[in-house]
């Protein structure tokens, strides 16, 4: 029996051949290297678990995830730190890991999916969500390059003129909305969002398995590499953004709650 103990961002459960990857960061599941890595810990116990036929991301608290908590790191002044390349080449390195993951998965996605947030609620195959839900790529709003290889993932579920718009505007969508354009594909009432991703996700398991893995891999082949070499990509621009006024001046004004005045320097 494969063991999901020895985790302390995330836990693990299972109903019958569904198994449910739940994030314990509450309220808002900021991530980091190190919770992206359970995760990816996690996924790749379930892919070698013959009792795991598919596979549920939820999480605790008022948030899908909200992304990196540049506030914060903004008043421990470590902000400089935590952008550098270094680091988020670490972080997408642990990324990558989620996208090989062979076994369909469910996002319930119940609240906010901002920034890297939506890119990991992108991780999954399908997304379960409520009219309360927000999803914002909101990094052009704070001066910064979209990152999470969602410069791959979004354009290929809504669109490319869909995903710029999202893009350079920032703008957060409701679920309904998302569910509209395609970013989304079921919506529930709130309370019901995780019951509903389980309902999917064991639908799916009632599917021969070994054909589910095969059609997965078909329809999914190349989303890795292109991945992959997006991620490259987006922190080279990531890189020089963020010594940027305008970066400076994005998350200032994120944490204060006003429109940020760019100089475009």
């Amino acid at each position: 029996m494969t063991d999901y103990t020895g985790f302390t961002e995330i836990a693990v459960t299972s109903d019958g051949m569904v198994f449910t990857v739940e994030m314990r960061r509450p309220p808002h599941n900021f991530f980091d290297s190190e919770l992206i890595a359970e995760i990816g810990q996690a996924f790749e116990r379930l892919d070698s678990d013959p009792a795991c036929r598919a596979i549920v991301l939820a999480a605790q608290g008022r948030s899908f995830c909200a992304g990196a908590d540049f506030a914060k790191r903004m008043d421990t002044g470590t902000v400089q730190e935590s952008a550098r390349s270094g680091a988020g080449r670490h972080l997408y390195k642990e990324a990558i890991r989620l996208f090989r993951t062979a076994k369909p998965i469910i996002g319930a996605v119940h609240g906010a999916a901002v920034g890297g947030g939506l890119g990991l609620a992108l991780v999954p195959d399908f997304r379960v969500t409520c009219a309360e839900a927000r999803f914002s790529a909101n990094f052009n709003r704070l001066g910064f390059h979209p990152g999470f290889g969602l410069t791959v993932t979004l354009p290929r579920l809504v669109g490319a003129q869909q995903a710029a718009l999202l893009f350079y505007t920032g703008r957060r969508i409701a679920g309904d909305e998302a569910v509209r354009i395609g970013l989304a594909d079921v919506l529930v009432p709130q309370a019901e969002v995780r019951g509903a991703a389980q309902a999917l996700a064991l639908e799916i398991a009632q599917s021969a398995p070994l054909a589910v893995l095969a059609t997965r891999e078909t329809v999914r082949r190349g989303l890795i590499d292109a991945v992959e070499a997006a991620t490259e990509r987006e922190l080279v621009e990531q890189d020089w953004l963020r010594r940027t006024e305008d970066f400076q001046e994005g998350i200032k004004a994120m944490g204060e709650r006003r429109l940020p005045n760019f100089q475009g320097r």
